[in-house]
């Protein structure tokens, strides 16, 4: 397998040394990754339950049985690619679907937790970037860690097996890694199995890869109902949506007329609104993309006008008090106070004691030799950017590599 090697990485260090988009989105085979991923779904496909992983089918089996007990006439809807114009659905919203009516309270007496919408701190951004790890984020990464910011990431398991060594980065810089679903499509299209599938095996990748086991996820394109929400809650994923939509992601979209400016202007509509005192009570969650080189850069040229705005700029662990944030014990995680630095007792950096990876994973550690903030993947040439991302899918039992577009 080592002649499939385009470039030579061998650790998460190694490969946060580039900037340049090119080299950094050059596939290359690992070790780890191979070494597991016959007990893997296929890689963007659909996931559904691995021949012969009986802890999944054993823990899917309890799951669907609550999902039987609780909500048996709960049924998928509309299509994997969001068409949901054949589906009959009452003007009740009886299954508190988001994708409906933004509805994020279920009904208390099915013991379905609320979604998150918003941070309990006032006037204080919620920090989270979906659909990562992006195969050219180094530039991004460095301009969060030159600026003492920690995020949560939300990670799709098909990006964390073909990027394995990016997503080690994540955790190394001291980010708040969440689940973002295994093939990054709309949830409520899915069987239950293939529900439960999407979020496990991303769950497990993660572990894999980084050897934490995250308790946090966010439904692509919000598109969540009460069905969904039971499965997450039986994996012990505590669900993020938003309350703000930067809407950066429409600018990679097929067909959509949102221009750059209109991000520039959505960013600014959530810095006027902590201006005016929206945010006395509570901060936003807002929705941003590691997406592509412009929802990356975008952020970056944000951030002063954030942090202008804003009294804090945190990750949802800090946020919401989480110091545990994963399953395992060995990553401790600093609570709003201590982020903040408004503890005199408690440290505001993130305390990792090991990983099963192999790799140093101690958070803050110097992952780069060289930081530049305003330059390669986020640098724009003639006013767009100067790539978009293409996502490489290692097919290695095959022996191939070929590339795709995530869209």
């Amino acid at each position: 397998m080592e002649t499939l090697n385009r470039r030579q990485v061998t650790d998460e260090a190694s490969a946060a040394q580039s900037i340049d988009p090119g080299t950094e989105c050059t596939a290359y085979s690992y070790q780890p990754v191979i070494d597991v991923m016959s007990s893997f779904p296929t890689i963007w496909d659909t996931a559904s339950l691995v021949n012969g992983d009986t802890e999944a089918s054993s823990l899917f089996a309890t799951i669907n049985a609550t999902l039987n007990s609780k909500l048996p006439n709960v049924k998928p809807k509309g299509t994997s690619t969001g068409d949901f114009s054949n589906v009959g659905y009452s003007a009740s919203d009886p299954d508190c679907w988001w994708t409906w009516s933004q509805c994020t309270n279920p009904d208390s007496s099915l013991g379905i937790n609320a979604d998150h919408t918003t941070v309990p701190e006032p006037d204080t951004w919620g920090l989270g970037f979906d659909d990562g790890p992006n195969c050219s984020h180094n530039a991004f990464y460095d301009h969060l860690k030159n600026n003492g910011q920690k995020a949560t990431m939300f990670y799709i398991g098909s990006n964390v097996m073909d990027w394995p060594l990016q997503a080690q980065r994540g955790l190394t810089d001291g980010h708040h890694i969440c689940v973002h679903t295994w093939s990054h499509q709309y949830m409520t299209s899915f069987s239950n199995e293939e529900a439960f599938a999407e979020l496990y095996y991303t769950r497990k990748a993660i572990k894999a890869v980084l050897g934490v086991t995250p308790t946090c996820w966010r439904p692509p394109y919000g598109d969540v109902d009460n069905r969904i929400r039971l499965i997450a809650q039986g994996l012990n994923l505590t669900n993020y949506v938003w309350s703000d939509d930067s809407e950066d992601w429409k600018t990679s979209t097929a067909g959509s007329n949102v221009t750059e400016a209109d991000i520039t202007a959505n960013y600014q509509a959530v810095v006027s609104k902590a201006s005016n005192g929206t945010y006395k009570a509570s901060g936003p969650i807002v929705l941003t993309h590691e997406l592509t080189n412009f929802t990356m850069s975008e952020f970056m040229s944000q951030y002063d006008s954030i942090k202008a705005a804003f009294k804090y700029v945190v990750p949802l662990a800090s946020a919401f008090n989480i110091t545990q944030p994963y399953t395992e014990n060995n990553v401790s995680y600093p609570d709003f106070l201590a982020y903040t630095n408004q503890s005199s007792s408690a440290s505001s950096s993130v305390s990792v004691s090991g990983s099963s990876t192999g790799t140093d994973t101690t958070a803050g550690a110097s992952s780069s030799a060289t930081s530049n903030s305003s330059g390669g993947s986020s640098t724009k040439s003639s006013g767009s950017p100067k790539l978009i991302v293409n996502f490489f899918a290692i097919s290695v039992l095959a022996g191939l590599i070929s590339c795709g577009t995530l869209l």
